[in-house]
């Protein structure tokens, strides 16, 4: 543009002048290059030009001109650039008749509101003005909805009588859009909007003449009573009533919104759930939109529990078919979550789509998540009827190239054996085809479910073993050779060389995972309890392997109690070894009553396509009037505890102060023996006596309950935080959350080696969690020095953790901040500091600058530091800087000393610090700009990575 050319010239001016400029600023402006380039280049780099335009162009009075630069503005807004200094101007343009114009100065006031909280209160007038506008119903309905998007405690006392009128307007769209606002207005104050009567008005509002407006009403009920936790619906005969009619007539969101009011609604008895699925449910099957159908459907699999006879659920499921297998037809995503709630679907009903299991049928284009929800729903509706069938598609899929799908496919020939016994034997037949066919991955899959049958009819298929063991050499994952193992172990007895085929697995025993290992510690005692004589070598070499060679615990606890077992009782070892064990079925495969139940009750939403009630993958907060936007996200309800309740969970605990191994305890204690009995006690230096400091790092997620555990399992959920306690302890806090469908229980725990030592002090005292989200709370003592690695420490500080439990073994790490492990032993003296710090060289101090994210003065750093065990050695003052001398100890004896020079007239820091081992100052350097909130401009730690 001529104007960025003009600049550019103005510019370019002294740019010849080399006493200004020189060589090197003539290189960087012809790299500038195209004028397009130029523009370019202007357009990113001069924002306080292009404010000071806006600020022109919005004070205008051409509205044209106006309206082009609130464009600008709002699209800049988009793009991430800060706006907010426009706020004034852009406020003014609201004086305006434009409609357009008003839309985008509501926008832009919605974004900013937060920040700019006083200037968006003088905004209210207009606000208010527009909410009264006589003629407009667009312009009442447009103020009244902005003022419900700028979420301020101020804006709320502004908002009611406007938003009360709103309730009452002519105009159904000025209607509609309030009974939305009064949900959002309840979300930032609840007592406010129950004190004001705006639910009562909610619930007269179901009532409307408009059916959007019944719709938005119902919406913003179930919002509200999610929100709460509480059912402000309350729905009964004569509310049903009102809402049927609207159903029929409203959008088709709308009758989503309704629809699912009626899912939440209990009817007394058969003839109330008759009467409401004819008068507007069942017609909502023919609907074209899938999320209207589905919807339809969860009210009748929820009412089908209601009605006493059975021709009419049969009659009710028979309708249900069509509408689903027409949805089968529609984008890959809308089959994959229509495949997902029919399995659901098919486990409470399972006589539906029975007769239409060719719709499931894998086409060659499918993608792959619809090819193994597919697969999964035809095990569901396998039945006597159609197994050949389905038999003969699985044989067809295990050969495809895709390894998913024919591993799918191999366990879905397992699990069609598993559920329907008179096809036991053709399934057993198709997987012996496909074990000689010698692909491995498929002999692999097909061993693990052969596991599965021989478990559900045992002595029956034992012939096939001799097929089985012919391929012991192709076992390379570890699923397929614990099944292989199992089988040797189960059947030792009818199998010749059963000693033989065990110890060729031995070979490799210190490089199998822990599973197999204990797999074929297990098998390897069978067989010494079957065949004793032939096999008394292979154990003792075996439980030798498992006791004194190998680091699990688990492993070694299960070998000394069979070692033990054998030794002194080997007839009780029979009967806790070889003991009959229940056989599986089919329902192995399925989701308990209780969970399905839940799932039926949310069909349709993402808990039925990720088969987990809404608890486990949603937070929600009880109490909505303390949440804060600006709050991190928490993994657990309980997150939101406050920093006292970790103080006093530590102090409940009562963490045990650990001693140092140098002797110099009984010195202090020596010494002390003179004091004062209200003198401190030793180490309590950081207030003498006072509690302990508030962690830097609060209780954050480190295991999500989709990680997978040493044996595949999941759904234990963990957030930690290592803390200090009183007098200095050190603590792991604690929080597990059990998203299984059976209680956990059996809670240890263990380390591995760190730079620290950092070890459980006890053990970890966990009671039983209940299932499907409940959540325990556990505070572990940590003793230093016990698991040294002998490495030294670097950023990022961590522990690596295994818990174990009844379900599985899992794995994780805690970050942690170095004031986790320094001592609570009070400063050097100043003599000592003095030496020490006269004798590093210069060159040798580590030196880094930066500033402070806010002013502070030197004792609010002085108070800082020793709330933190970084206590002051001596105190020094410039012209224009504070100079503070610190000194700090770890656990493992490693002494920190540090100057800090703080700038009296700015925010300006400097570092200088040094220590006897070198390796500890990035960590200090790191842990100093965390507890101060320093910003390194120059020096500092290395990044964490």
């Amino acid at each position: 543009s001529r104007k960025a050319w003009a600049v550019y010239r103005r510019w370019l001016g002294p740019i010849h002048e080399p006493s200004l400029v020189g060589q090197p600023a003539m290189k960087n402006v012809r790299g500038l290059g195209t004028p397009k380039a130029m523009r370019k280049f202007f357009d990113g780099g001069n924002r306080r030009g292009e404010i000071i335009e806006f600020k022109e162009e919005l004070n205008h009075t051409s509205k044209e001109r106006k309206k082009d630069a609130l464009k600008k503005v709002i699209q800049a807004m988009t793009l991430g650039s800060d706006m907010s200094s426009l706020f004034p101007d852009v406020v003014n343009c609201m004086q305006t008749n434009s409609l357009d114009l008003k839309k985008l100065v509501y926008l832009y006031v919605i974004n900013y509101a937060k920040a700019q909280p006083d200037l968006a209160i003088l905004a209210i007038h207009s606000f208010r003005k527009d909410a009264n506008d006589p003629n407009n119903p667009l312009l009442r309905a447009l103020a009244v909805r902005t003022m419900g998007c700028i979420r301020l405690e101020q804006m709320i006392e502004y908002l009611l009588e406007p938003l009360r009128r709103s309730c009452k307007d002519t105009d159904p769209y000025v209607r509609k859009t309030a009974t939305i606002c009064i949900a959002k207005l309840f979300d930032i104050n609840r007592e406010l909007v129950e004190d004001q009567g705006f639910i009562e008005i909610l619930r007269d509002m179901m009532g409307d003449a408009n059916p959007m407006v019944v719709a938005n009403a119902v919406a913003s009920l179930c919002e509200i009573s999610t929100s709460a936790r509480k059912n402000y619906l309350r729905l009964d005969e004569d509310v049903i009533s009102r809402l049927l009619p609207a159903l029929n007539e409203c959008s088709e969101w709308g009758q989503v919104f309704i629809l699912d009011a009626l899912a939440l609604y209990d009817p007394p008895n058969s003839k109330v759930s008759e009467a409401i699925l004819e008068r507007g449910v069942i017609v909502r099957l023919s609907h074209a939109n899938a999320a209207v159908v589905l919807s339809a459907i969860k009210v009748m699999m929820k009412f089908m529990d209601k009605l006493q006879s059975h021709e009419m659920v049969r009659a009710l499921c028979r309708k249900m078919t069509p509408p689903l297998v027409t949805m089968l037809s529609a984008e890959p995503e809308i089959q994959y979550v229509v495949m997902r709630n029919i399995n659901l679907i098919c486990q409470k009903q399972q006589n539906i789509l029975q007769a239409d299991i060719r719709m499931f049928v894998c086409k060659y284009n499918d993608p792959l998540y619809v090819k193994l929800e597919k697969i999964a729903v035809m095990v569901q509706l396998a039945s006597e009827r159609n197994i050949d069938q389905v038999l003969s598609e699985f044989r067809e899929y295990a050969s495809e190239v895709d390894i998913e799908v024919v591993r799918h496919s191999v366990r879905a020939i397992g699990q069609a054996a598993i559920k329907i016994e008179r096809a036991a034997e053709r399934c057993v037949d198709c997987l012996l085809e496909l074990i000689k066919t010698k692909v491995n991955y498929v002999v692999q899959e097909a061993i693990v479910v052969i596991r599965d049958i021989f478990r559900k009819y045992p002595g029956k298929y034992e012939i096939i073993i001799s097929d089985l063991c012919e391929n012991l050499d192709s076992l390379d994952e570890p699923d397929a050779k614990m099944s292989m193992i199992w089988i040797i172990g189960e059947y030792a007895d009818r199998i010749d060389n059963s000693g033989d085929l065990l110890e060729s697995f031995l070979e490799s025993f210190h490089e199998e995972p822990p599973a197999v290992q204990l797999q074929l510690l297990t098998a390897t005692v069978k067989l010494c309890l079957k065949n004793p004589q032939a096999s008394k070598e292979l154990v003792g070499r075996v439980l030798k392997l498992a006791t004194d060679e190998c680091n699990n615990p688990d492993l070694r606890d299960r070998g000394y109690m069979y070692w033990r077992m054998l030794s002194k009782s080997p007839d009780m070892a029979r009967q806790v070894i070889l003991s009959e064990r229940p056989t599986i079925s089919d329902t192995s495969f399925a989701l308990q009553p209780r969970v399905l139940d839940r799932l039926i009750a949310n069909i349709s939403t993402l808990a039925s396509v990720y088969h987990q009630v809404p608890e486990a993958f949603i937070v929600q907060n009880a109490s909505a009037t303390a949440r804060d936007e600006d709050e991190d996200e928490d993994e657990f309800e309980e997150y939101n505890e406050t920093v006292q309740q970790v103080r006093e969970e530590i102090m409940h605990q009562g963490p045990k102060r650990y001693q140092e191994e140098s002797g110099d305890e009984s010195e202090d204690e020596g010494s002390g023996s003179s004091s004062s009995s209200t003198a401190s006690p030793r180490g309590a230096t950081n207030g003498r006596g006072s509690a302990p400091p508030p962690p830097l790092r609060q209780l954050a997620p480190v295991l999500s309950e989709q990680t997978r555990g040493q044996n595949g399992a999941q759904g234990l959920r963990i957030a930690a935080a290592v803390v200090r306690g009183q007098g200095g302890a050190i603590g792991l806090q604690l929080m597990v959350g059990n998203f299984t469908p059976g209680p956990m229980s059996g809670f240890a725990v263990q380390m591995n080696k760190n730079p620290f030592g950092l070890a459980p002090g006890g053990p970890l005292q966990i009671g039983q969690v209940a299932p499907n989200g409940g959540t325990e709370k556990a505070m572990l003592t940590l003793v230093p020095n016990q698991l040294l690695s002998g490495a030294p420490p670097a950023l990022p500080l961590f522990l690596e953790i295994a818990i174990k439990t009844n379900v599985d073994v899992f794995y994780f790490s805690v970050g942690y901040d170095l004031s986790a492990v320094l001592l609570d032993g009070g400063p050097v003296a100043k003599d000592a500091f003095q030496r020490t710090w006269q004798g590093v060289p210069q060159d040798k101090k580590a030196m880094c600058s930066g500033s402070f994210s806010s002013r502070v003065s030197a004792d609010m750093v002085i108070s800082r530091m020793q709330q933190y065990f970084c206590f002051l050695v001596a105190r020094t003052e410039g012209s224009d800087m504070d100079m503070l001398y610190f000194s700090c100890g770890t656990t493992n004896k490693l002494t920190v000393f540090c100057e800090l020079s703080l700038q009296r007239s700015g925010p300006g820091v400097r570092c200088l610090c040094c220590s006897d081992q070198q390796v500890i100052v990035p960590l200090f350097q790191s842990f100093l700009g965390e507890l101060l909130q320093v910003k390194w401009s120059q020096g500092g730690p290395p990044s964490q990575g």
